[in-house]
């Protein structure tokens, strides 16, 4: 099994104080910490997907803007891939399927930012591509929606999609059950 970890748009507008503040996007983070920890110092393949917005009244992830930056608690370090997207789906008009089958790329982890739109998206494309992919629940972060006039908290809609995800698409599980999972498999 060959994996790499996909780190998707951990932007600093998704952070307080951003364009596009998420609900607990630290908590998130936070956890995508360790897996990024872990496939470092297994010299694993990483790939940091940064969102930019360039489609007309974008209002965050803006071209050359601090909030479009990755945030500093996953930032990238010299030889990580960086895949630059415009969508929703991080393998739409980018790179990212070509490195990962140049890298005999079987096997996702994935962690990221929004749950409800590029992580969902990306997963499902993933699976369809034929990766294995395991979806690091508590390393994503979403937030509110509306429907009409109805609000769905984010917590609600974070369970939503990691449900319809689970199984079918995804391995969803906890990072730390992630983590010991790798642990295993390198013993």
């Amino acid at each position: 099994m060959n994996e790499a970890l996909v780190l998707i748009d951990i932007q600093n507008d998704y952070f307080p104080g951003g364009a596009a503040a998420l609900h607990e996007p630290v908590a998130a983070s936070e956890q995508a910490t360790p897996l990024l920890a872990a496939f470092r110092a297994q010299g694993k393949p990483i790939v940091h997907v940064q969102h930019i917005s360039t489609r007309a009244g974008a209002t965050f992830f803006l071209p050359n803007t601090e909030g479009a930056e990755i945030h500093q608690s996953v930032a990238p370090r010299d030889g990580e891939t960086i895949i630059v997207k415009h969508f929703p789906n991080s393998f739409r008009e980018t790179a990212l399927l070509q490195r990962l089958r140049d890298q005999q790329i079987d096997s996702l982890v994935i962690a990221g930012m929004m749950t409800h739109m590029c992580v969902d998206t990306t997963v499902r494309a993933a699976s369809d591509l034929g990766f294995r992919c395991a979806l690091a629940a508590d390393a994503c972060a979403t937030k509110a929606l509306t429907f009409g006039d109805n609000t769905v908290a984010a917590k609600d809609v974070q369970l939503a999609y990691l449900a319809a995800l689970s199984g079918s698409f995804a391995n969803v599980q906890n990072t730390s059950t992630i983590l010991a999972s790798i642990a295993q498999h390198n013993a």
